[in-house]
């Protein structure tokens, strides 16, 4: 595969809820409005995103797509939840044209709620692999980040390091560190789990790994990887642009716990190391389609996955892109091709799994 990155920083929501609501009522009233919606969408000149994605290179990203094409675009911040609460509470009067998230079991949340829309696009069917779009054409994967195992280089021989079962192997106990079941980027872990092994196996695994925990699961990635340059336990599970911030993080101490952990990427040998992606989709409602498919074609592209490749420490889309300069050390790696819809399909039981073995 070919990687991706940047550095998040937290942008300022450019509009409010009630001022996109307003300007959607105020195009729909509209005498001059035209009667074709798509031309409606096209002369608008805006487009309304609602994110969970809270990166300076996101919003790096709208400016230069204003500057091309005219189309203001205006964003809404919050959790994926959050705005998959508003869109259904706003129903057709939603001002969305855009919901962009991250992992592919929220996107396809969004979708079997009625949220997204399908469209067709030549552009982003090019740009994005199939397994890393919906094959309704509802959302289209952005970036991808790669789940994978770091561990401390004095206290675990990378030799005897194979997969994702090593985790629940009993030589492990009291080593293993990793977030709670309720965060879904386990969840999708545990969906690609049990579509390659079953459902029987991801519960043995899971009542493994529960037994292994070198603490109760708490905090993020982040606190993870920390953990482990702390002493707190030899092996964590986290995504890989966590420890690329934290390599490329101009505070000392950062570098520090970066230093500390080395990067396993499991399952080479058999079905590749688990990814995931952040993607976006056009909203049921969209008031903006044209303008709406426009920009997702926009960030599929080269000007806008060079950028992510080199701010945020993801993995890029778009063969080709050059990766950032941590993830070229680590080098490439296999990944895992399932189909990123059935991330979203399995997340119930995921769930379950986690439940049955203790895993909270």
């Amino acid at each position: 595969m070919t990687p991706n990155c940047f550095r998040p920083a937290r942008f300022a929501v450019l509009a409010t809820l009630g001022a996109l609501a307003t300007a959607a009522c105020a195009d729909a009233g509209s005498d001059s409005a035209p009667a074709d919606a798509e031309t409606a969408a096209a002369t608008a000149g805006e487009v309304n995103v609602y994110s969970h994605r809270h990166y300076e290179a996101d919003q790096q990203l709208f400016d230069r797509f204003t500057e091309e094409t005219g189309i203001t675009v205006n964003v809404v911040t919050a959790s994926a939840d959050e705005l998959i609460t508003r869109l259904e509470s706003e129903g057709e009067a939603s001002p969305a044209d855009i919901l962009m998230t991250v992992d592919a079991g929220r996107l396809h949340r969004a979708k079997t709620r009625g949220l997204l829309q399908t469209i067709e696009s030549d552009v982003l069917d090019t740009n994005v692999p199939a397994p890393l779009r919906d094959s309704d054409g509802q959302w289209y994967g952005l970036t991808q980040r790669a789940r994978v195992i770091f561990y401390h280089p004095d206290r675990v021989d990378p030799s005897t390091l194979s997969g994702y079962g090593d985790l629940a192997d009993p030589d492990m106990e009291g080593r293993v560190l990793i977030r709670s079941s309720e965060n879904v980027y386990n969840q999708s872990l545990m969906a690609s789990i049990i579509a390659h092994e079953g459902e029987e196996a991801a519960t043995e695994w899971a009542e493994g790994v529960v037994r292994n925990m070198a603490r109760p699961p708490s905090g993020g990635d982040t606190d993870q990887i920390k953990a482990v340059a702390a002493g707190a336990g030899d092996l964590a599970v986290a995504n890989t642009y966590y420890a690329v911030r934290l390599a490329e993080s101009d505070d000392p101490e950062d570098q520090r716990v970066y230093e500390q952990v080395a990067v396993f990427f499991p399952n080479q040998d058999g079905r590749g190391t688990h990814v995931n992606v952040s993607g976006g989709g056009v909203t049921t409602n969209a008031p903006n389609r044209a303008n709406a498919i426009r920009l997702l074609e926009f960030l599929s592209g080269p000007e806008a996955q060079s950028l992510f490749a080199s701010s945020n420490g993801e993995y890029p889309v778009l063969e080709g892109v050059e990766w950032s300069s941590t993830l070229q050390e680590w080098g490439d790696f296999q990944s895992d091709t399932l189909d990123l819809t059935r991330l979203g399909e399995l997340n119930d039981t995921a769930v379950r799994t986690f439940d049955r073995a203790g895993w909270r």
